[in-house]
């Protein structure tokens, strides 16, 4: 069956545009004009990925980045945009964005980021899906980092970046590695996304004081925990 994609855009000529393309590809586009509709469309039925325009009306890219990430923190969500600040862009992954693409764009950069998530949607093999980290274990299978009987519901970035430091437990994980496995690039702005993922991290982990994710200023991070 072909990917389900839920596009929200209000220009109607680039939302046009952007569905004949990935239509062309094979994808199945819903497209929606405004964040209201597209948050309404997103409950009603299942999806693959999300992309959302950023300025739209009645309800932003962000907030119904927000709102989704509230129900399902799996799907990954793809922001496309004319804003190109820095802090904008850290905006998008602070509200549940796995990642960004700005105005202007070519197709072939658009589908190539479509096919990579999808093929990290693809269950992992079922070696090394569970981690033990501290009173924490880590499903990097089904996303999901677990305490006890609660459990929290990882995005698909914050899963890959957490698998690369328990892979390398107690070693130094250079920011260019992780930087290049999980974005394909390490340019500076990659950076600044790595360390926002890193900020989550630390808040999720962050009821068990063994378990810290250090940083070497400069090199990279390195997952330590401690046994009493």
């Amino acid at each position: 069956m072909s990917a389900k994609i839920l596009l929200v855009e209000d220009d109607p000529g680039l939302g046009f545009v952007i569905k004949d393309n990935l239509s062309v590809k094979g994808y199945d586009v819903t497209l929606c004009i405004n964040g209201e509709e597209g948050h309404e469309t997103f409950e009603k039925h299942s999806f693959d990925l999300c992309i959302f325009d950023v300025m739209m009306p009645k309800k932003d890219g962000f907030s119904l980045a927000q709102g989704i990430r509230e129900k399902n923190k799996k799907i990954p969500i793809l922001f496309v945009t004319a804003k190109s600040m820095l802090e904008d862009k850290l905006a998008g992954f602070t509200a549940g964005g796995d990642d960004y693409i700005v105005k202007p764009f070519s197709m072939e950069e658009l589908v190539m980021r479509i096919e990579v998530f999808l093929r990290r949607s693809v269950q992992q093999p079922v070696e090394d899906q569970i981690f033990s980290l501290g009173k924490y274990s880590f499903d990097s299978a089904n996303l999901t980092l677990l305490d006890g009987s609660s459990s929290k519901a990882l995005t698909q970035k914050e899963t890959h970046v957490l698998r690369m430091l328990c892979l390398n437990q107690d070693r130094v994980l250079k920011r260019e590695d992780i930087l290049k496995s999980v974005w394909g690039d390490d340019d500076y702005f990659m950076g600044r996304s790595l360390d926002v993922f890193i900020s989550k991290l630390r808040k999720y982990l962050k009821e068990d004081p063994s378990v810290e994710i250090a940083n070497y200023h400069g090199v990279g991070f390195r997952l330590e925990i401690r046994t009493s």
